[in-house]
């Protein structure tokens, strides 16, 4: 079933704090009832190497959906920045929704080792897949930003509510302070095109301005997640 209208409501839900940053996804509630889930985070079996940061395990996505009053089967479109194990570890739970991947990303992935973690996700044979090719506008509201760099294919998401304004949920494509420095941000191991990171920073950095961002929320910074609203509370 097509969605219609435009996002009312974004959620912030924290399943998992590792090394003091948030593990999230996101809620969006359209104008006409339909839930639009982004991501489905860390799966409850996830495991750290000996000796790493802590990881500490919150309530799961579906348990925190349940607070909204909301089953998986709810959810009609699931929105996937990618495939690492923090980002799709219930996927396989939401066999009702479109999944939304860039199709670059897709591709990479079906050959690529970093993902066999969370592959039994988003790989099950009942997920109904779109795959697209590159910035897409799937809603009034709802825009999907290329953001290759991290890895092939991450996507963005610019969301516009009609109280807040434009809210860019920038999830693992920049670190924070590539926001806020004179220069794109520096090589991170977790990337794996650090040029391409680099022009994904600088893209975003042109969007903030362009779409007169009123906030960017970055995927793992442990400060600014205590400053914001998380569920029960909501953006609008």
């Amino acid at each position: 079933m097509a969605i219609t209208g435009s996002p009312s409501r974004l959620y912030l839900m924290q399943v998992a704090t590792y090394d003091n940053g948030p593990m999230p996804c996101y809620l969006i509630q359209t104008s006409t009832g339909a839930n639009i889930l982004i991501d489905s985070g860390l799966a409850d079996d996830a495991q750290v190497p000996e000796g790493g940061p802590a990881l500490v395990m919150g309530p799961n996505v579906i348990k925190q959906l349940a607070m909204l009053g909301l089953q998986p089967s709810d959810i009609t479109m699931l929105i996937c920045s990618h495939f690492d194990i923090d980002h799709a570890g219930h996927h396989a739970a939401f066999t009702n929704a479109e999944f939304i991947v860039q199709r670059a990303h897709y591709t990479a992935a079906q050959i690529d080792g970093r993902f066999e973690g969370t592959r039994a996700q988003w790989s099950h044979a009942s997920l109904r897949y779109r795959l697209l090719d590159g910035d897409t506008e799937l809603l009034p509201g709802l825009k999907l930003i290329e953001t290759s760099g991290h890895v092939i294919g991450h996507q963005s998401v610019l969301i516009t509510l009609p109280a807040t304004g434009s809210i860019l949920l920038a999830i693992d494509a920049v670190d924070p302070e590539s926001f806020v420095a004179d220069s794109p941000t520096a090589p991170r191991d977790s990337d794996q095109d650090s040029e391409a990171a680099r022009r994904s920073t600088l893209k975003l950095l042109d969007l903030v301005q362009q779409e007169n961002v009123a906030l960017v929320i970055f995927g793992h910074d442990g400060p600014q997640w205590q400053e914001l609203k998380k569920l029960p509370e909501y953006y609008e």
